[in-house]
């Protein structure tokens, strides 16, 4: 099915990604006012809230990509604000896990790097009126990343017990595999835009 251009940015997708946008900064006070009055790992309300909030905010992500595809809606806006989304919610969290000393910070670098990557090699195709098309690896990356960050906030919620213990596990185990997604994608987008970068094409 061929794309077609919304008659207007503010398409059902276009406004999910900016109910996303707007709720980060909500969920970063909450999470900190959390932090900063002792209610990590106590099942407290406000814990409760800062945890659901993001993982809301985290599933949302399928949902804009979800209705652009099935209302075939295509707007240069949403191409633009939609990758934006995703890197504010990842480097967010990241950010915040780091400030719980729950993230190291080479994580945080490699993510952070892999980004300016990706966005330089992109302004320097399209300058060339090419578009290089990304690979499923770049999905699985936003996908184990965000599973990643959500199973840690979550052991950070929970009472101390082997749950909390398990979903922490299964936090660091989902960002190791993450984080080899992301340098994997980052060197796999970096070979197909080589050639462009070396003027060979």
């Amino acid at each position: 099915m061929a794309e077609k251009k919304a008659a207007s940015i503010w398409t059902p997708a276009n406004i999910v990604t900016c109910v996303r946008i707007a709720l980060m900064p909500v969920w970063l006070l909450i999470a900190e006012i959390v932090r900063m009055t002792g209610q990590l790992s106590t099942g407290s309300f406000l814990a409760w809230t800062s945890f659901l909030l993001y993982a809301f905010i985290a599933l949302t992500d399928k949902l804009d990509g979800y209705l652009a595809r099935s209302r075939n809606e295509v707007t240069d806006f949403g191409k633009f604000i939609d990758p934006i989304a995703d890197k504010l919610c990842v480097t967010c969290a990241l950010l915040y896990l780091l400030e719980l000393g729950m993230c190291p910070s080479w994580a945080v670098l490699l993510v952070v790097g892999r980004e300016f990557l990706i966005s330089g090699l992109r302004m320097i195709v399209a300058a060339k009126g090419v578009v290089v098309a990304a690979s499923d690896l770049g999905k699985w990356k936003t996908a184990t990343t965000m599973i990643a960050i959500c199973a840690l906030l979550l052991g950070v919620t929970l009472l101390p017990g082997w749950f909390t213990t398990a979903c922490r596990w299964i936090g660091f185990g989902s960002m190791l595999i993450a984080l080899a997604l992301t340098a994997w994608s980052g060197l796999d987008y970096f070979v197909k835009c080589w050639p462009y970068v070396a003027g060979d094409k």
